[in-house]
């Protein structure tokens, strides 16, 4: 009996280890079989599913036509003093900041050597016209050739080409201020050896005051010499001054296609070098279709917008004017009672499926802003 059993014992662990094999082939298969169940239950990919935006309804409104410009304020005339030779400074005079007329000497370079070069070419000069008088004499009596009394000439005129060429670097030692004006801060000291290349102080004439400013291209036919333009001189105090056009440049800017202009300000006074706004009439206001700046989509040669057709998402190409602070001018692309996306660009993709949440109202868009 004890033999039977002992015999038996090892069978029952085969059955179970039998079993457990088959359990573990078949969980793979099961759980395969329910992954597939739930994966045709789960909702199909939302790549299909409308993006939600919002819009407005493209109108004409009225727009102030008024363009504004980013100006620089001009000194009526400046000037950067330079010595025109090299050599150490005697005497100088900078007044820094103070008013200075025309032709006051501010600065002289040491001319030791040019003087002493001016006297010997004086003293050539007296010998050589000596000569010449004596050869003269000899000619007219036939004791020298017409070939010695021409180089005694010569000696003569050479030597007054000497003289007038020394006295030439001598008054360039001379530094003098070309126009009456103010004088800026001194850039050299005394005994200083400068160069052409140094500054020695700058003169600027205030009494005037120039702006200088650029428009577009398609603006150029609204600035006329003599118009009046508003310059901001103050963007603190938002103080407005009244600027004459006295002139345009010729050529227009080919890098940027802009319009050089410049006006004289009638009355205020500007540090020049500042930064001013000028504002210029480009006539009476238009009606033109505006809608927000961010809604642009900007491509490398074309401004993009995207209108709603038919529920679904189009993208034109479109011109831009007139600029406000939250809103563009659309000159070509879209006309009136189009529907523009304003909300949700960035998720939306050509020829896509569109869900309109609102229609947005353009002043009300601008009042919150």
């Amino acid at each position: 009996m004890l033999r039977l059993l002992h015999k038996a014992a090892p069978f029952t662990g085969n059955i179970l280890t039998i079993r457990s094999f088959w359990l573990v082939l078949s969980l793979p298969l099961v759980l395969g079989a329910c992954k597939e169940k739930a994966d045709a239950k789960a909702p199909r990919s939302q790549g299909n599913q409308p993006v939600i935006v919002d819009v407005i309804i493209a109108s004409s409104r009225s727009v102030d036509n008024t363009v504004e410009a980013n100006g620089t304020v001009v000194a009526n005339e400046y000037v950067e003093l330079h010595p025109e030779i090299s050599g150490r400074i005697t005497y100088l005079n900078v007044p820094e900041g103070a008013q200075v007329e025309k032709g006051t000497v501010i600065a002289r370079i040491n001319d030791a050597d040019l003087q002493a070069t001016l006297e010997k070419s004086r003293v050539q000069l007296d010998l050589y016209q000596k000569t010449e008088e004596r050869s003269r004499k000899l000619l007219d009596i036939q004791g020298i050739n017409q070939a010695d009394y021409d180089l005694a000439v010569n000696n003569v005129n050479s030597t007054k080409a000497d003289i007038a060429y020394t006295q030439a670097q001598i008054d360039k030692t001379v530094i003098r201020a070309p126009f009456s004006g103010i004088v800026g801060l001194r850039q050299v000291s005394p005994g200083a050896y400068v160069t052409p290349a140094n500054i020695i102080a700058t003169v600027q004439q205030l009494d005037k005051i120039k702006v200088d400013f650029t428009l577009p291209e398609q603006y150029a036919a609204v600035i006329r010499k003599g118009s009046l333009v508003d310059v901001e001189i103050d963007a603190a105090s938002k103080a407005h001054r009244k600027g004459l056009i006295i002139a345009t440049e010729p050529q227009i800017n080919q890098t940027s296609r802009n319009l050089k202009v410049r006006a004289i300000l009638q009355e205020g006074k500007g540090h020049p070098g500042a930064f001013v706004k000028v504002f210029v009439d480009a006539g009476a206001d238009k009606q033109a279709v505006m809608v927000p700046t961010n809604c642009i989509i900007p491509e490398d040669k074309n401004n993009q917008l995207i209108l709603v057709k038919g529920g679904k998402a189009q993208f034109v190409n479109v011109q831009t004017g007139v600029r406000e602070a939250n809103n563009v001018e659309i000159t070509k692309g879209v006309s009136p009672g189009d529907t523009v996306v304003v909300t949700g660009v960035l998720f939306a993709r050509p020829k896509s499926p569109l869900q309109v949440r609102s229609v947005k109202n353009l002043e009300k868009m601008d009042a919150n802003q």
